[in-house]
C-alpha cells in the first residue's frame, strides 16, 4: 500500500506554509506545472477538479476559473483552472495514487 502524496508548499513571497495531501496535492502540483496555460479536466483527468480547486482556494491560493467551449459529439463547456499565486514546493512525501 503506497503512502498518500503529501506536499509542503509556501505561498511566495511572504505567505503561509501549507500542507496539502492526496488528490489536493496532486492538483496543486499539476497547477504549478501547467503555469499560465492552466489545467482542464480534459488535459489532466481527475474526478473532482472543482472540489480540489475549492479546497486549495480555502487554503489561500488564488486560482482563476476560465470557462471554455468545446466541440465534438458531447459539445459543451469545461473549466480551465489557472494558478495565480506563486507557490514553491518545499517538500514532497509519498506519491500520487
Amino acid at each position: 500500500m503506497s503512502e498518500k502524496l503529501r506536499v509542503i508548499a509556501k505561498i511566495e513571497p511572504d505567505g503561509s506554509t501549507l500542507e496539502v495531501v492526496g488528490r489536493d496535492a496532486w492538483a496543486l502540483k499539476n497547477l504549478i506545472g501547467a503555469g499560465k496555460r492552466g489545467c482542464t479536466p480534459i488535459d489532466h483527468p481527475g474526478p473532482r477538479w472543482s472540489h480540489y480547486v475549492w479546497k486549495l482556494r480555502g487554503m489561500g491560493l488564488v486560482i482563476e476559473t476560465v470557462h471554455e467551449d468545446h466541440g465534438g459529439p458531447f459539445a459543451g463547456t469545461h473549466a480551465r483552472y489557472v494558478l495565480h499565486s506563486v507557490v514553491t514546493i518545499r517538500q514532497e512525501i509519498g506519491r500520487a495514487a
